[in-house]
């Protein structure tokens, strides 16, 4: 053959064929991949040529029922969820002994890193309970012991320590955690609404003793229900976060349904106003500009409906029958009792001994009982400085809840920092800080938790939310 006519036959020779266009991951053939070879040698390179080496997304962490069930049986006692229910006398015994029976997770701490929290609050523990039983001393003429056993209220700060060692030793993943507290919180709004539809009029109780705090109660508000709503309420902050995040409305149907149960059957003034003003501050802070000015519109529409409530407006009666007469008097014999002495002010002055039959009434000659002052109450007991520690465990914790939100944006751990800023808001109204310290302390841990977690299951390569 000639050259001449080698030269005409190289040129009508076909390009090779085009590389075929690609719509699923890992389905390239091997003819695929030479084509592909062909052509990057001949055209130069090109990314879709290396579809099929696309890295595939991680799958989610799967749940293990085994790890949701035993928080979802630790999680009630932790979050004080039975502490005032003397209607139930097992489980009310239990919580009060659990936070010292659950103090044998605690040494699983030894063996982790640092635990942010770990020195406040166990400073904070000893300040309260050493520094009022000393001073309830002199104060009241009892001794240090009998002081020691006033201050039983605070020992849910030890749940903490403990429910972080639950956390360490079972390594949940944050979609565990989620489904144990969301149940919780199902569970809580369950039995709420079952206890209203069973119970007959007469379990209902009309007289209440001083000092009495009864689960089911008819008084000038109505028929009252009094559960515990930690769970309930946090799982409230949670739809929302998630109706905020993606968009989906159905959730705010859940969120009306907790206001609503709230309004309706538990009935307690604290925990109406402190929701609706929390959701009110997380829809400013996490929304669109658009929304912010709706919002903006429409709380003060809705605040004032929701003082059309009589039970919610009687936060503002000066009236006998409202309470505050009591609530006067007592905070002019408390801030009388602690006098112009600074030591006083500063350090406080203890509490008689609840095992004391006659208690602070007594000792007044009135019906006193320091949660009807709240802040003052805690001024009286635990002094400015006192205060100040019990104020700076939710606020350190709002801190460090929206630092860890930097690294992992959940909608639990954004429900936990409102929650956290729910305790702060009706502490003016009701001390939860010392009446209900277990909760503040289960979310403390479950926000060191999660920080810890991020890196550990990174480490070891498992999907942590």
């Amino acid at each position: 053959m000639l050259p001449s006519q080698r030269n005409e036959r190289a040129m009508t020779i076909a390009p090779p064929a085009p590389l075929p266009q690609v719509y699923h991951r890992h389905r390239l053939t091997p003819q695929d991949k030479t084509s592909a070879r062909v052509q990057s040698s001949a055209e130069g390179f090109s990314p879709a040529q290396f579809a099929w080496m696309r890295i595939p997304p991680p799958m989610p962490a799967r749940l293990d029922w085994g790890k949701v069930t035993i928080l979802l049986l630790m999680l009630p006692l932790f979050g004080q969820s039975f502490h005032y229910i003397k209607d139930l006398p097992p489980l009310w015994a239990l919580s009060k002994a659990f936070p010292l029976v659950a103090l044998p997770l605690a040494p699983v701490l030894l063996y982790r890193p640092y635990s942010p929290f770990s020195r406040q609050l166990g400073f904070t523990f000893l300040w309260l309970v050493l520094i009022s039983s000393f001073a309830a001393v002199p104060a009241f003429g009892q001794s240090f012991f009998m002081g020691l056993t006033g201050q039983i209220k605070l020992l849910p700060i030890l749940s903490f320590f403990s429910f972080l060692g639950l956390l360490y030793w079972q390594k949940p993943t944050l979609r565990e955690l989620t489904a144990a507290f969301v149940i919780c919180g199902v569970a809580t709004l369950v039995v709420l609404l079952a206890v209203w539809l069973l119970a007959p009029q007469s379990w209902y109780v009309g007289t209440i003793e001083v000092g009495d705090a009864p689960l089911l109660s008819a008084d000038a508000r109505g028929n009252r229900i009094r559960m515990p709503m930690f769970f309930a309420v946090l799982a409230m902050f949670y739809w929302y976060r998630i109706a905020n995040q993606k968009r989906q409305m159905k959730y705010m149907v859940l969120v009306a349904l907790v206001l609503a149960c709230l309004m309706g059957l538990v009935r307690t003034r604290a925990l109406v106003l402190g929701s609706v003003a929390t959701l009110a501050a997380a829809m400013l802070v996490a929304t669109t500009p658009r929304r912010r000015m709706i919002v903006l519109i429409l709380v003060p529409i809705l605040l004032i409906a929701m003082f059309q409530i009589p039970y919610v407006a009687s936060v503002f009666d000066t009236d006998q029958n409202s309470g505050l007469q009591v609530r006067v008097i007592t905070a002019q014999k408390a801030t009388a009792f602690l006098g112009e002495d600074w030591i006083n002010w500063l350090f406080g002055v203890g509490s008689i001994s609840s095992i004391d039959p006659k208690g602070m009434a007594h000792f007044f000659s009135h019906y006193f009982f320091l949660a009807d002052i709240t802040w003052l109450g805690i001024i009286f007991e635990f002094g400015l400085v006192g205060a100040a520690l019990l104020l700076a465990m939710p606020a350190r914790g709002m801190y460090f809840l929206r630092k860890l939100r930097n690294r992992i944006d959940h909608p639990l751990l954004a429900a936990m920092q409102d929650y956290l800023l729910y305790v702060i808001l009706i502490s003016g109204l009701y001390p939860s800080l010392t009446l209900q310290p277990g909760e503040v302390a289960v979310i403390l841990a479950t926000a060191v938790y999660c920080r810890w977690a991020v890196k550990d299951f990174r480490a070891r390569k498992r999907p942590f939310a």
